[in-house]
This record gives C-alpha cells, sequence and structure tokens, in this order.
C-alpha cells in the first residue's frame, strides 16, 4: 500500500481537489437572463455578404452625386446586366440613359448616382468585370450635361403656357383644347426651374431622361476614350 490518504485522491468530473465539492455554476439562472430587448444589439447595417459594415467608418464618408459614363458592346441584356449588379449592390441609380456612340457596335451608359466616394469606387470596380463593359469611369465634375423632358399640362390659359415655353426654350409638340404637351432640354437646374414654373398650369403627366454628360474640350468622357476628328469614329485604348 502506497498510504495515500483520501484527501490527496485526483479530482472527480464532479468536484474539485479540496474535498470533492462541485464549483458553483457562474451562468445566470434561466428566469435571470435578461430578456431580448434588454440585451445588447449590435450597431449598423449588414451588406449583402452577411458582414456587419461598422456605422462609425461609413459615416466618415458623406453621400456626393456622381455622373457614371462607359463604353458597351452592343449585346442583348447588357442593360439589364449593368443596372442589375448596380441594385444587387444596394446602390441607388438616380437616372440611367443609354444610347449608341460613332462606333458601330458600342453604345454610351450614362448613370447618375449618390454614395459616397467608397461605393462609387466599388460600383465602377463591378461594372468593369462584366464582359460587355469596354470602359467605365467617373464624368469629371466640368462635364457638359443635359436631360430632356415631355410635360403634359393643362390648356386652361394656353396663352400663358406658350409664354412659359418660349422662356426656357422649350417647344410645343401637342396642343389642344384640355391639354398641351411640352418638350423641355437643358441640364437638371434649368429643367427644375422650368417645373416650377409650369405648375401653375397644373402638371399632368410628365416623362424625364435623367442626365447625359460628356467631358469638356479634348478630355475623354470614359478612361481611355480618344474622341474622334476628320469624320473618324471614336475609338478607344485596347
Amino acid at each position: 500500500m502506497s498510504g495515500d490518504s483520501p484527501d490527496s485522491r485526483p479530482a472527480t468530473d464532479g468536484g474539485s481537489a479540496s474535498g470533492g465539492v462541485p464549483e458553483p455554476d457562474s451562468r445566470p439562472a434561466p428566469g435571470e437572463q435578461p430578456g431580448p430587448e434588454e440585451r445588447d444589439h449590435p450597431e449598423g447595417r449588414r451588406n449583402l455578404e452577411g458582414i456587419r459594415i461598422d456605422p462609425v467608418v461609413e459615416a466618415e464618408h458623406e453621400s456626393r452625386r456622381a455622373v457614371i459614363s462607359a463604353l458597351v458592346e452592343d449585346e442583348p441584356g447588357v442593360l439589364a446586366r449593368v443596372s442589375g449588379l448596380v441594385s444587387r449592390r444596394q446602390f441607388n441609380i438616380e437616372s440611367l440613359t443609354v444610347g449608341p456612340t460613332t462606333v458601330d457596335g458600342h453604345s454610351r451608359i450614362t448613370m447618375v448616382v449618390e454614395e459616397t466616394d467608397p461605393g462609387i469606387d466599388q460600383i465602377e470596380k463591378q461594372m468593369a468585370k462584366l464582359k460587355p463593359v469596354i470602359s467605365v469611369g467617373e464624368v469629371s465634375g466640368n462635364a457638359v450635361t443635359a436631360e430632356l423632358v415631355l410635360l403634359k399640362i393643362e390648356a386652361d390659359d394656353p396663352a400663358a403656357v406658350h409664354a412659359v415655353t418660349e422662356m426656357y426654350d422649350g417647344r410645343t409638340l401637342d396642343a389642344g383644347p384640355r391639354t398641351i404637351t411640352v418638350q423641355l432640354t437643358g441640364d437638371e437646374a434649368r429643367i427644375d426651374d422650368a417645373l416650377d414654373a409650369f405648375r401653375q398650369f397644373g402638371i399632368i403627366e410628365i416623362a424625364r431622361t435623367g442626365q447625359t454628360a460628356l467631358a469638356r474640350g479634348d478630355v475623354p468622357t470614359a478612361p481611355g476614350e480618344k474622341p474622334g476628328t476628320a469624320g473618324e469614329p471614336t475609338t478607344h485604348d485596347s
């Protein structure tokens, strides 16, 4: 026999080395646990990947409006792919226009978004990954921008409607006994001023194309784009 005393034996799973007395449970009893409204809740929204965004980091960048121009190859569904990519990532598109360029088989997409600088950078990077996209980038802040608007207005005072139309260099496209349809073009601020002036007559319907834009002078509108000269088509750096 070794002469070991009971107190020197190893502790079992249910006790401790000091006399085999179990340690007290530090967890709160079921009735003492805080309710859902009392528990700490993490702040910040989650992105589509489920990653929570730190609200402090997110607040460091203020949103701003940006005009993004993209040269794309004419393929079925290219516009849906571009707009779907942006909306899936929860970026807000204020307006989107598309039309042909001087190169056969190419189109220009002009998109107006309001996002933070990191968000705008992400839009450009994600769009650049799409196969039909040739080039994409933010248009210079000093760009030439314009949009087209059609207005259907009540015709109770046609002479006054005509006067406001001329004031804003608009065109009367249709005039009847009850309604007058007017076309306006210009930058966003001028269009907004015209709409305020026409509201006194009663605007029945409105359709706005959204902004389209080109960079001023010989600055390329999309990165790498080479404006055509002497009647030659616009080309792009390969």
